[in-house]
């Protein structure tokens, strides 16, 4: 008996050891993970906020006209395609952790060809942006300004689609690094680019926005020269394959998906953009909720890189067959995202006097800004919860749940409580993103209950039926 006393604890002594071990690996690897992804979509955003501080600086015309160009690009365009490439942090994802490595270069071929066509019709649509802005009663110097940026924003779109595959791509198999590097040297390059068409060329704010096609497209290269010759990516890109035109409807039916979650929240902080355009003083919304949308899309890299990070953790485990690890890395990114939260809610604060000269010289501006900065502290805090939960349904390739409670939390809670707020209490601005932070509330608290009811053994059946379900001759045709 003294002896079963004695070895109790200590056995329990040994789990909990072991499982500070556990957590502490799980950590690790996702900071490891988290960390170049965080800077990678950070250099990636700074791209396009570079181009709109260079025409920030040419008049508020000029800057409402890019803005509102850049929030109708983002709705009619940047959305579908990063939403679609979305289903590859699913498909790459659970097919490494299978250890299934040529899975992954037609997984990709596929998205690429997919996306390459579907930049077509989003093409058109942004080629008669100044037509599709009046329709909606935008202001008609705004909408003029705005129409011209987006034709000269086109060359961007194809570029874009093709970096969602390249580095979901790379991102499935734990290579970040690269990323962050060539992101790093794109965004470096595009302020020398964008001053050069910007001042040197006289080209004005069509020269910020062919820049971003550019530096875009810079950036699809090196990523493209890399998988090429790393030895890295020897297993998982073989050349191009015939198999990339088989099963487009399967990739379809995990895309659309996709597409539809990632598109119902965007569309919805875009829209209050466009609404801003309703409000009295329409210049000055437009331009200050612009300048707070690009401010916000900064920070919410780090949950994004953090979401990106579980999304890869979670299919990986899943595909290896492991729900227990995938269920605590869940866990640790929960803790991860909200100490992150904190930290930059805090530094919003204590920037929001100065923050608005970086975008603009005008007074009015720059104490707009300062009013809205806590407020988009606090939105910040929930889309970062939201976020990395968001990573744990593409990890197990939910994202068809996660599309219905996108439709529910913004468009039957979000976007009415902002149009009240905005038009009927006359908050303008702060009421609009008032009525988003309802909305990311009510998401957040639907997603916790969905990841906490989650049977992780049944997810990992799942992982592994998707990925073998997938034939794979071996008839390369390119290499």
């Amino acid at each position: 008996m003294g002896t079963q006393t004695l070895e109790t604890p200590l056995i329990t002594e040994a789990c909990k050891s072991h499982r500070r071990e556990e957590v502490k690996s799980e950590v690790k690897k996702q900071l490891w993970l988290a960390g170049p992804m965080i800077a990678g979509s950070l250099l990636q955003n700074v791209i396009q906020m570079i181009s709109i501080m260079f025409v920030g600086h040419l008049g508020e015309l000029s800057l409402s006209g890019a803005s509102l160009a850049s929030s109708f690009a983002s709705v009619t365009g940047y959305s579908v395609v990063m939403g679609s490439a979305s289903a590859l942090d699913t498909l790459c994802g659970q097919a490494y952790g299978a250890k299934e490595y040529s899975l992954l270069g037609i997984y990709k071929q596929r998205a690429m060809l997919i996306l390459t066509l579907l930049g077509i019709p989003l093409a058109t649509i942004w080629y008669y942006t100044n037509e599709i802005l009046l329709l909606f009663g935008q202001d008609a110097d705004i909408a003029w300004e705005a129409g011209i940026y987006a034709k000269w924003m086109i060359p961007s779109l194809f570029a874009y689609g093709l970096l969602q595959c390249q580095v979901r791509f790379l991102q499935s198999q734990n290579i970040v690094f690269p990323v962050m590097l060539s992101s790093g040297f794109t965004a470096l390059l595009h302020i020398f680019v964008c001053w050069l068409l910007v001042y040197g060329l006289g080209m004005g704010s069509k020269g910020a926005a062919l820049g971003s096609g550019i530096s875009s497209w810079i950036n699809v290269a090196i990523l493209a020269i890399y998988v090429r010759l790393s030895p890295n990516c020897k297993k998982t890109w073989v050349g191009f394959s015939k198999e990339a035109f088989r099963d487009l409807t399967e990739f379809f039916k995990l895309a659309v998906p996709s597409a539809l979650m990632v598109c119902l929240e965007w569309w919805s902080f875009e829209f209050v953009v466009l609404l801003s355009g309703l409000l009295p003083n329409p210049q000055l919304e437009t331009s200050v909720l612009s300048v707070i949308l690009n401010t916000y899309s900064l920070v919410f890299m780090i949950p994004f890189g953090l979401g990106a990070a579980i999304s890869t953790r979670v299919s990986n485990e899943l595909g290896a067959g492991r729900p227990e690890t995938a269920k605590l890395a869940m866990r640790v990114v929960l803790y991860l995202d909200v100490a992150g939260g904190l930290i930059v809610g805090s530094i919003l604060i204590l920037i929001r006097n100065v923050w608005g000269y970086a975008y603009s010289n005008e007074e009015e501006v720059v104490k707009y800004v300062a009013i809205m900065l806590p407020v988009i502290a606090i939105a910040n805090m929930f889309d970062g919860i939201q976020s990395v939960l968001s990573g744990v349904l593409r990890g197990c390739g939910w994202q068809k749940i996660g599309a219905f409670v996108n439709l529910g939390a913004f468009y039957a809670v979000g976007i009415p409580s902002a149009i009240v707020l905005a038009f009927v209490f006359h908050i303008n601005g702060q009421g609009l993103w008032m009525g988003l932070i309802f909305g990311l509330f009510v998401q957040v608290v639907l997603f916790v209950i969905i990841t906490s009811y989650t049977d992780w053994e049944k997810a990992a059946r799942k992982a592994k039926e998707r990925v073998y379900s997938s034939s794979l001759p071996t008839n390369l045709v390119v290499t």
